[in-house]
Formats: C-alpha cells, structure tokens, sequence
C-alpha cells in the first residue's frame, strides 16, 4: 500500500511539472507568433525596433472578470547582451502584466501586447523585477509611418503597441505593472533564476522552448543602434 501512495504521489508530481512545461511552451510559442506576424506585416518600423534594449510580448490579454476592468498577461522578455546592451539578444525571461487601465479597451477580445523599452534606464528598472508605467518610466503608445522614421525622444522609457482583430498600432497602456514571473522562470530554466540573472549575465543559455523566439530577434535586429 505504501509503494502504491508513493508511485501515486511521483506521478502526480510529474504531471504538474509536464503540465507547467506544457504552459510555458504554449506561451512562448504564442509569443513568438505574434512577433513573427507583426515583423511579417511590418507594424511596428524596424528604425523603431532597432533602437530598442528589450522586447516584451503579452500574447492573448484579456481582461479578468466581468466588470471589474482588470486585465492579467503572461508574457517573455527579451534584451540585447552586452554591457552596454547592443549584442544579440539573450535568453529570455517570463514576466506578467497587471492593469487596472484596459477594461474598457479589452472587452471581450484577445489582444497582443508589445513593449519595446527603449532607455536603459528603463531596462535596469524592469530587470530589478518589476516595472510600474508613469510612475518608474514615461510610456507613449509607438510611432508609425513618418512619426517612427524620426523617432529618437530620450525622455521616452517605453512605447506600445496593440494587436486585436489582425490590426497592429500603437496604444497606451496606462499604469500598466510589469513583473518577473519567478515561478514560470523556475520551470523554464529548472532552478530559481531572476530575470537579473538571465538578461545581464550573458551566460545563460537559450533554453531549447525558447529558441525560435530569439532566432527571430536576431534575424530582425541583430543589434541595438
């Protein structure tokens, strides 16, 4: 009966570690298709992207509860290596996104989210582990066309950009909250690892789920200009 509870406990075990592995390919597979169809479509300018230190993507928002206008993402960051941050892009690091602002906008519908961060000033921030828009860095919804073309303003931290319904543009998030998913980044790399660790050591890896995601980086910015 013993070696019965025990074989029972282990598989149990072993189910929540699949299914949690499962959660976390799923999101960065999303993440990574969202990207790939935002480059595709050219919506947000490559003189924009190029100039970026890390990318965030919240794949699929939605707002939480009928009425109460809040909304909760899962999403994967990314930044260039290097102590000045303009190398190839590292191994990523999972984050969440927690919004009181977007109840209205959301509604019913599933929307992308990309973040660019474009200071380093901002990146230190959100790699200490957790990032409050307006009041840690200045966010505007990102340039398109012209605007983007000549876009280079150092007061600005971060810029935004929505998806929903197949249409791409720039879009205020408001206070959003940005924060180091421990727990997600414990399954994805199999110990406790902050996203601190991952970005600024440079020496960590890109784990095997993750790896289309950064060769599409790389392909599309090498390096921050």
């Amino acid at each position: 009966m013993l070696k019965k509870a025990t074989l029972l406990s282990l598989c149990m075990a072993v189910s929540v570690v699949l299914g949690a592995d499962e959660k976390i390919q799923k999101r960065i597979n999303e993440s990574t298709a969202v990207l790939k169809t935002i480059v595709n479509k050219q919506g947000i300018p490559k003189s924009v992207l190029d100039k970026a230190v890390c990318v965030l993507i919240y794949p699929g928002v939605k707002k939480v509860g009928v009425g109460i206008g809040v909304t909760y993402g899962r999403g994967v960051l990314a930044c260039h290596s290097g102590k000045d941050m303009t190398g190839k892009w590292t191994a990523p690091a999972m984050y969440t996104l927690d919004t009181g602002s977007l109840g209205a906008q959301l509604g019913s519908t599933s929307t992308d989210y990309l973040v660019l961060i474009m200071t380093q000033r901002a990146a230190d921030k959100i790699l200490s582990g957790k990032l409050k828009l307006g009041a840690d860095a200045s966010a505007v919804a990102g340039p398109d066309g012209a605007k983007a073309v000549g876009f280079n303003d150092p007061n600005v931290d971060v810029l935004t950009y929505s998806q929903a319904k197949g249409l791409f543009a720039g879009a205020a998030i408001g206070s959003a909250s940005m924060a180091s998913d421990d727990d997600a980044n414990k399954d994805l790399y199999g110990k406790s690892i902050d996203a601190l660790q991952i970005i600024r050591d440079g020496a960590v890896p890109v784990p095997a789920p993750a790896a289309n995601l950064i060769a599409l980086l790389n392909k599309t910015a090498p390096k921050r200009l």
